[in-house]
């Protein structure tokens, strides 16, 4: 890939500006860079997913449909997080056999 087209380095007056681009040459560059923060993402709203499920199943009352309602978001939510867990070590060890990125942890 040829830099100069992108423009990633810009030199005025003596100071260098480096764009975002600069070391991503490969598809996967950009994976490796997205995929912490998609990954960080999916946690905090799973784990938010299993707060609103505590809180359904708080303020069910006895209420039979708001208790199953708040427990099927826990499971969800749990689930969630198992497979969430399952994708990052899928996806690192696919990284290592194919030799991209920095392999497994």
């Amino acid at each position: 890939m040829n830099h100069r087209l992108l423009a990633q380095t810009v030199r005025i007056g003596g100071f260098e500006f480096v764009g975002p681009l600069k070391n991503i040459n490969t598809l996967a560059d950009v994976i490796n860079i997205v995929l912490p923060f998609i990954m960080s993402l999916a946690g905090i709203i799973l784990f938010l997913i299993i707060i609103l499920g505590g809180y359904d199943v708080m303020m069910a009352q006895g209420k039979a449909e708001k208790l199953k309602a708040g427990r099927a978001k826990i499971t969800a939510g749990i689930i969630g997080f198992l497979l969430l867990i399952l994708s990052y070590f899928l996806t690192k060890f696919i990284s290592s056999v194919f030799n991209v990125g920095q392999g497994t942890i």
